[in-house]
């Protein structure tokens, strides 16, 4: 454990704050869940309680390379979130910015393909088979609309 506190805490290009533990903390960087993390943790062997503030340099540093290759780290392939990638064919595991950048990549495919998946991108429209009857109007008001009800004077 380190002495020195650091408020913000830099893993794998994201500002995390210092109060968080370990185990929450990690789930901060986009492409880490909480399994992951816990698996991250259980693999190191460190605590999940302590505040990442309180991480030495060289704790992150192994924290980061888990995060960048699990596979090569020796956990299990099923661990990683692009398995078999369409260019290079390794099982990778991306996060931030490359992972936003792979999905919109994926879409764009699907679009430029003309599958069905694709379409219903292009529409705007529910992808993965569910009715669309009476939800995913985007701001069409659901119901039925009613008559307004006039009132009259006293007569």
């Amino acid at each position: 454990m380190s002495e020195e506190y650091r408020h913000i805490v830099r893993v794998s290009g994201k500002d995390i704050d210092g109060q968080e533990n370990l185990l929450q903390g990690l789930t901060k960087v986009s492409g880490v869940g909480l399994r992951f993390s816990k698996a991250i943790i259980i693999k190191l062997s460190m605590d999940p309680s302590t505040r990442l503030g309180h991480m030495t340099d060289a704790d992150i540093s192994k924290i980061e390379t888990i995060i960048s290759d699990p596979v090569k780290a020796g956990l299990p392939h099923w661990y990683v979130n692009r398995p078999r990638d369409r260019m290079s064919g390794r099982m990778l595991h991306l996060i931030g910015s490359d992972l936003d950048f792979a999905h919109r990549s994926d879409i764009e495919r699907l679009r430029r393909i003309k599958s069905w998946r694709g379409l219903r991108h292009s529409l705007g429209l529910k992808v993965r088979g569910q009715h669309t009857r009476t939800t995913g109007r985007k701001g069409m008001a659901v119901g039925v609309s009613r008559a307004r009800v006039t009132t009259r004077g006293n007569e």
